[in-house]
């Protein structure tokens, strides 16, 4: 049996197989081994083959010499990617936000954990940036415990926050490689995400205005992703991020998918998302059923539409209900609605609300106001029914458009920045949306002086967090 060994040289690889070498060219982080036959992939014992332990160690213990995960840290060389790999990170010009934290991690001091993720590869810390003592949010993510598809996915989400910059859009202010982690520095956002408001404070759903105002943030997000050529395909309120200033910020940028095929752009996308379990909810009928019919940019603003209701009503519509329900009620044209006077009728409203479940907030057909199912946990401190209310004909409509069965009838998100339900905002959100969610405050508390192992320091700083969906909150 032919012993193989990998050296990782300067600006490229080679394989070693007996006398002869051979070049391992890397594009867009495709390993392509030129002329090696098949015969020589697999051992006599049948484990894992050269090439996919080739391509696994590479993909780990290159990324600093490739830079295919950003900058590195301070000290270490700086080496040049494949001169022919167009569609590698580092050819992607630099915002102006990347880059102004340093890529040292000496430069950050670590103060508690606030999440895991990524099948616990991933960890979300606290942190303090040192030279200006600024508040951030890392993700450390343990690269030698990755499979391949894991890295390229990860990638895959490096690639567009390069290439993105906006407001509206949660940016990348560092991203590099420490020993063999992968550390993504963020703003720390003190509100959490929308779905961390409505779970821990606004269970029965939150005020029309302050809605308007976090929608308008992510209609800003869509429209610039949409015109850059990408679809989301996971628009909901734990992508949506709040900075204790009243900022809007969109995130979950990992199954972002580009229309942009061979320098022009697709009309549809038949790609299925990657990890789209926990998103099912907000999925539209045209992406869920898969057929060649395909789907576009249209498909973010059904699951608009699932958030608005989401935020509305407390809980997502279709929530908890089985896969396959889920995909029959959709394609058969069942609406979900907003919860209120409207839409529930008048003999539900007498009634003292369950708490063993609540009203699912799904229409039995398209424009109508059919019996509802009942299925979440709404709870009311007045003892009335919670949804005792009233929202505008405008929000009413805002969410009809968005929830079309057919996305044709969908309005794309530029239309929507000037439905009547948005133009009813008349502050900027730093002015408002603090206000609008009080009594909720932000967490702007730190014990930063603290070191990461002082459980006094970083007791009341962990209380904070006690309530927040880390797990789903994707930074």
């Amino acid at each position: 049996m032919q012993k193989y060994i990998l050296m990782i040289v300067k600006q490229k690889s080679v394989v070693k197989c007996g006398k002869k070498q051979k070049k391992i060219l890397v594009i867009d982080f495709s390993f392509i081994f030129t002329d090696f036959s098949a015969s020589h992939v697999t051992n006599s014992s049948g484990s894992m083959s050269f090439l996919r332990w080739v391509s696994e160690k590479l993909s780990v213990e290159s990324l600093r010499d490739l830079e295919l995960f950003g900058e590195q840290a301070q000290g270490l060389s700086h080496r040049k990617a494949h001169e022919d790999s167009q569609e590698s990170l580092t050819s992607l010009p630099h915002p102006d936000s990347m880059g102004s934290f340093l890529p040292d991690s000496s430069s950050y001091e670590l103060l508690t954990v606030i999440g895991k993720g990524l099948d616990d590869l991933m960890t979300v810390n606290m942190a303090r940036y040192k030279p200006t003592g600024e508040h951030v949010a890392i993700r450390r993510i343990d690269l030698e415990s990755c499979t391949n598809d894991m890295v390229t996915y990860l990638q895959g989400e490096l690639h567009v926050s390069k290439l993105f910059h906006h407001s509206s859009i949660l940016p990348y202010k560092s991203v590099f490689i420490a020993e063999n982690e992968l550390w993504v520095i963020t703003p720390f956002m003190a509100y959490g995400s929308a779905r961390d408001l409505i779970c821990t404070h606004f269970t029965d759903g939150m005020s029309e205005l302050t809605i308007a105002y976090i929608l308008l943030g992510m209609l800003k997000a869509l429209e610039y992703i949409h015109h850059m050529g990408y679809v989301h395909r996971s628009v909901k309120a734990s992508h949506v991020l709040i900075s204790a200033d009243g900022q809007v910020c969109m995130s979950g940028l990992r199954s972002i998918f580009s229309l942009i095929r061979n320098g022009q752009r697709a009309k549809v996308v038949h790609d299925f998302p990657q990890y789209s379990v926990k998103v099912l909810p907000w999925l539209s009928p045209e992406v869920l059923q898969q057929n060649l019919q395909g789907y576009d940019s249209r498909s973010d603003i059904y699951s608009l539409g699932i958030t608005a209701c989401e935020l509305a009503n407390g809980h997502v519509p279709f929530k908890d209900m089985p896969a396959t329900q889920m995909l029959l009620e959709k394609l058969n044209g069942t609406v979900p609605c907003l919860l209120d006077t409207t839409t529930i009728p008048p003999e539900e409203l007498s009634l003292k609300p369950s708490r063993s479940g609540a009203d699912s907030g799904i229409c039995e057909g398209p424009r109508t106001g059919g019996v509802r199912h009942s299925n979440g946990d709404p709870s009311s401190s007045s003892g009335g029914h919670p949804y005792n209310r009233t929202f505008s004909p405008h929000f009413h409509n805002f969410v009809e458009l968005c929830l079309q069965r057919d996305p044709v009838n969908r309005p794309s998100a530029a239309t929507l920045i000037s439905h009547p339900f948005i133009k009813q905002i008349k502050r900027r959100p730093s002015e408002a949306l603090p206000e609008l969610l009080q009594p909720v405050s932000p967490i702007t508390c730190f014990e930063s002086t603290q070191p990461l192992d002082s459980v006094s320091g970083l007791a009341s700083l962990e209380s904070g967090f006690s309530q927040l969906e880390v797990d789903d909150w994707d930074f």
